[in-house]
Formats: structure tokens, C-alpha cells, sequence
């Protein structure tokens, strides 16, 4: 009988199967690391966390002196009076806008970060839009500074009449 024809046959302990699957499991860690299996996961969306810098959410309706009305938004600039500083922002949560003020004019774009879709973890400084969920940076112009994301915010158009800001979508 040729011994390269003959088969056999068997079966691995529990103790022998546990340690195959965690090596392979180690392995596969150590080739690609374990941010290749966690990141960029749309959990991370979903509970974002790091809001150092995010203002409170004003909310929306007469006492916060934000409207949210289909693809109009205004906001009353003698209530939201963050808005009248120079490098003053607010996230319009229920509106998905971000607004600032640089200068003397104010800019709104999406919220919607390009990415991967988070909306509601971001901060303002010196200029620059910076969503937390990932570490996206964008201008005032909705221009991408750097990645994750490659494609710019939607731009949303502002004006001013007396004290009350009205941005449309």
C-alpha cells in the first residue's frame, strides 16, 4: 500500500480546536491590527463621543429663538448672542446646520459630515469645523483640510435683516 494514498482521518481536542481558533484570531490582529476591524464602524456614529468644544444644543423653537421651517432656518442673533461674536458658532441639530460667524460674515453648512453620515459631534476653532466622529477638518467654505472624508460640506446660503440670520438649504 502506498503510504501517500492512504487517509486518515480524526479529530482535534477542544483544548487543540481553542488554541487554533485564537491563534488564527492573534494572527489576523497582528497582520492588520485592530483598528482595521473597529474603525470607521457606523456604531461609532451612532454614540459619538469627545463633544470638547461642541456647544450645548440650543434646540428649536421660540424661546431658544430658533426656527427650523422645511429648507429655511432662522435664528434671532438678540437671543442666540454666541452668533455675534467673532468666531462664534452653533449646531443646529434639528436643522443638521452648522453656523459661525468669522469676521462680520456669517457662514452655514451641512452638518452631515461627508465620511461616514455623523451629525452632531463637532467643534469650531480658529476657523475650521472639526468632526469629532472620525477627525474630519473643514473651512467656513465646506472645503475638506483633512481626511477621513474627501468630499466638501454642502455651503447653505445666509443674510442678515436687522437681528435676525436666515439661512436656506
Amino acid at each position: 500500500m502506498d503510504q501517500l494514498s492512504t487517509n486518515q482521518s480524526g479529530k482535534l481536542t477542544k483544548s487543540r480546536r481553542e488554541f487554533i481558533e485564537k491563534s488564527g484570531l492573534t494572527a489576523a490582529l497582528t497582520m492588520f491590527g485592530i483598528g482595521f476591524f473597529t474603525s470607521c464602524s457606523n456604531s461609532d456614529d451612532m454614540e459619538p463621543t469627545g463633544n470638547t468644544g461642541t456647544p450645548t444644543n440650543p434646540g428649536t423653537g421660540s424661546g431658544t429663538g430658533i426656527s427650523v421651517s422645511g429648507n429655511k432656518i432662522t435664528v434671532d442673533l438678540t437671543i442666540q448672542k454666541d452668533l455675534n461674536a467673532d468666531g462664534g458658532w452653533l449646531l443646529i441639530t434639528n436643522g443638521k446646520t452648522l453656523v459661525s460667524k468669522v469676521g462680520n460674515e456669517f457662514f452655514a453648512l451641512t452638518s452631515v459630515c461627508t465620511h461616514s453620515g455623523c451629525d452632531t459631534n463637532w467643534s469650531f476653532t480658529n476657523s475650521i469645523y472639526n468632526c469629532a466622529c472620525h477627525g474630519s477638518k473643514f473651512d467656513t467654505q465646506g472645503n475638506v483640510i483633512s481626511g477621513p472624508a474627501t468630499q466638501p460640506l454642502k455651503v447653505y446660503e445666509t443674510a442678515v435683516s436687522g437681528n435676525i440670520l436666515t439661512i436656506t438649504k
